[in-house]
């Protein structure tokens, strides 16, 4: 079975590893490229705090991360698959991290959810910052 079908109870693997808290920075991330599943490990660079804009954010769909600065210097990190149905979160648009497939969003700041149908926050995913590079850290905020 391919890892987005749904499964007869309605859930896909993601959403239940993102809804159980199983899905982190310790643990390989599910993804569905076609010769496997990507590896985020600690130290995977993402990219420049640069990319990251002040009230927004970006996703970084290749390691499934979304990171976000709410205010000037604080950065958050969070699962970019969303808990709704597991789809990957593409947009932050109006202090909002989206989702594509059935609108869910969810706060800049902390993850939850501000509009649905997804009832459960995006999973925090730790982050350091080495000068002006993102990488994965090891454990959760």
């Amino acid at each position: 079975m391919h890892h987005d079908q749904p499964t007869a109870a309605g859930f896909n693997r993601r959403a239940v590893m993102a809804s159980a808290g199983i899905l982190g920075v310790t643990a390989a991330l599910p993804g569905c490229a076609a010769g496997g599943g990507l590896v985020a490990v600690p130290g995977t660079r993402l990219g420049s705090t640069a990319q990251v804009p002040v009230g927004a954010g970006i996703a970084f769909a290749e390691h499934e991360v979304v990171v976000t600065q709410p205010t000037q210097g604080d950065f958050q990190a969070f699962s970019a698959i969303c808990t709704h149905q597991g789809c990957t979160v593409n947009g932050v648009n109006n202090g909002a991290i989206t989702c594509p497939c059935h609108g869910s969003e969810f706060d800049i700041a902390d993850g939850r959810v501000v509009r649905g149908p997804a009832q459960e926050p995006l999973p925090r995913i730790a982050v350091t910052i080495e000068g002006t590079s993102l990488k994965l850290a090891q454990g959760d905020r």
